[in-house]
């Protein structure tokens, strides 16, 4: 082992303060977002009613979003006689992340990947590919696996869900606001105000809220890995993992919507480049390795 964390150690302390603060700073970025569209369109008059549908569409997608992605992959639960050996790592690997034991899903894919899906510990859902599965040894399934139980521990999937609530209020007041303005609509024209100024919120609005989202999943990553890392004690065998998830993915073309490409440890949709990691899903793969590293050595 390459590292002197201990299984399990320091988990109240996996929050990576600085991953946390960031979190609730791009959360606060994104209301603010929120408040100057809304601002810009119709003065907030209509901000309640956007925001009320967008609110209600999350919480529905809140309550049964991981029945959709499972359906979406063709995900089956797996029956209790089959993979024991992967059975009693993720129970082992529960205990010390203080969870309860998750269910399992495998995905009919040769690409390798997992992904963690559920409103709540209590609700956990563990899907892995067939093409993981085949390609992880031990040591490195056990860092992935880890990965996983460390979002749904650390609670990426309600924080993501806030994220999308936003961001999707964003968008549909942009859409409104937009159409409004080509017929004539908006405060600008009854209280003098900039029509110019208005229509570029309207335009920029929404790309500034999906790279906030973007960077509320990037930044989660990270603290899923440090997490995973001292779940196992094991930093090194999760950055292999990866390394090896970089080259399988690659290797392995996925159909997997672009939507759902958040969840998955590994981007299904091809490896992250240095010049456009600013619109992507993940971080790149050697800075995720690089903090492993870090941690191992410390």
């Amino acid at each position: 082992m390459d590292s002197h964390v201990m299984p399990g150690a320091h988990l109240r302390g996996t929050g990576s303060f600085g991953n946390q603060l960031r979190t609730v700073f791009l959360l606060g970025a994104l209301s603010v977002v929120l408040v100057g569209i809304g601002g810009a369109f119709g003065g907030g008059r209509f901000l309640p009613l956007f925001f009320l549908l967008a609110l209600a569409m999350n919480v529905g997608a809140y309550f049964f979003s991981h029945r959709i992605v499972l359906s979406m992959h063709r995900a089956r639960e797996l029956e209790p006689q089959e993979h024991p050996a992967l059975r009693r790592m993720v129970k082992e690997l529960s205990a010390a992340a203080g969870l309860p034991e998750p269910r399992l899903y495998i995905l009919p894919q040769p690409q390798p990947n997992a992904f963690a899906t559920g409103r709540n510990p209590q609700h956990g859902v563990v899907a892995v590919t067939e093409g993981l599965l085949a390609l992880m040894d031990e040591r490195e399934l056990r860092g992935v696996i880890a990965h996983e139980l460390a979002h749904i521990r650390n609670r990426d999937i309600l924080v993501a869900t806030v994220a999308a609530t936003i961001a999707a209020a964003v968008s549909m007041i942009a859409q409104a606001g937009q159409f409004a303005m080509i017929f004539g609509g908006g405060r600008d024209d009854e209280e003098g105000g900039n029509p110019l100024a208005s229509l570029l919120m309207l335009i920029v609005a929404p790309i500034a809220a999906t790279l906030i989202q973007l960077g509320i999943s990037r930044s989660r990553e990270y603290l899923a890995d440090a997490t995973a890392a001292r779940i196992t004690g094991d930093p090194m065998g999760l950055a292999f993992a990866l390394e090896k998830l970089r080259r399988g993915t690659a290797a392995h073309p996925s159909d997997a919507a672009p939507a759902t490409a958040s969840l998955f440890i590994m981007n299904p949709l091809g490896g992250v480049k240095r010049m456009a990691s600013l619109f992507s899903t993940h971080p790149a793969v050697e800075d995720r390795v690089a903090r492993l590293r870090e941690i191992a050595q410390g």
